[in-house]
């Protein structure tokens, strides 16, 4: 294989260079499409103080809510946070600091962080606890805040396919913020249900280039059900 090659064999080799005190930028919505593997290394390297970008912190003890167990997290950029107990009990004790961002502002934040753009002017959250502090501009007599980029140390994404040269399919929901989140980090990681050698994922379907990713390492998945209903 070439130098192209970007697997790695082993989740210490996925996150080496994770330090304490970094901002993680994960992919995933709720238990959909999240970094499993990924996750639990993070939580097996014990660092400490991170800062995670995330739609929202897992549950109690899945996703990134098992990091919070031996408080890993400082700080939480999210939008939703209301599955998590745990999350709960150190917001309102003051260990865990929240940014709460709404969903599509937090999607652009790492869009435009991965295409190098520092910030961009969004009418959602204007007049409202969101806006607070930040600048406001008038377009088209309606008024806009401006939002700052978000990028990272890290990124940790999950893809349904990969191949060795990092080009990324994510399946169905699990496109969520994985598109995104792969683009915003200096290193980015991809935990792939499936690696195939290059030449196997259709050109017209890759919807994350390798040129945006550093690593790539097999995962093996739980596929937990975050909130199951049903019919009585």
């Amino acid at each position: 294989m070439s130098g192209f090659d970007k697997v790695v064999s082993s989740y210490a080799d996925a996150m080496q260079g994770l330090t304490d005190g970094m901002t993680v930028i994960a992919g995933g919505f709720g238990l959909c499409g999240i970094p499993e593997g990924l996750i639990a290394e993070i939580k097996r390297m014990g660092v400490k103080n991170l800062t995670f970008v995330s739609n929202n912190c897992g549950v109690d003890d899945f996703g990134l809510g098992i990091l919070l167990e031996d408080k890993q997290i400082k700080k939480m950029i999210s939008s939703y946070v209301g599955e998590n107990a745990l999350f709960e009990q150190q917001l309102l004790s003051g260990e865990l600091e929240v940014e709460l961002t709404p969903q599509g502002t937090l999607a652009e934040k790492m869009r435009a962080g991965g295409a190098g753009i520092p910030a961009f002017y969004t009418a959602t959250g204007y007049g409202t606890p969101v806006g607070e502090g930040k600048e406001v501009k008038e377009f088209n007599g309606r008024p806009y805040i401006l939002e700052e980029a978000i990028t990272g140390e890290f990124a940790i994404v999950r893809a349904w396919k990969a191949d060795r040269y990092g080009n990324c399919i994510y399946r169905h929901t699990a496109q969520n913020f994985n598109p995104m989140a792969a683009t915003a980090g200096k290193i980015t990681v991809v935990e792939a249900e499936e690696i195939v050698e290059p030449g196997d994922l259709d050109p017209s379907q890759i919807h994350t280039p390798g040129i945006y990713v550093n690593r790539v390492i097999q995962g093996s998945f739980e596929k937990r059900i975050e909130r199951r209903v049903l019919a009585k």
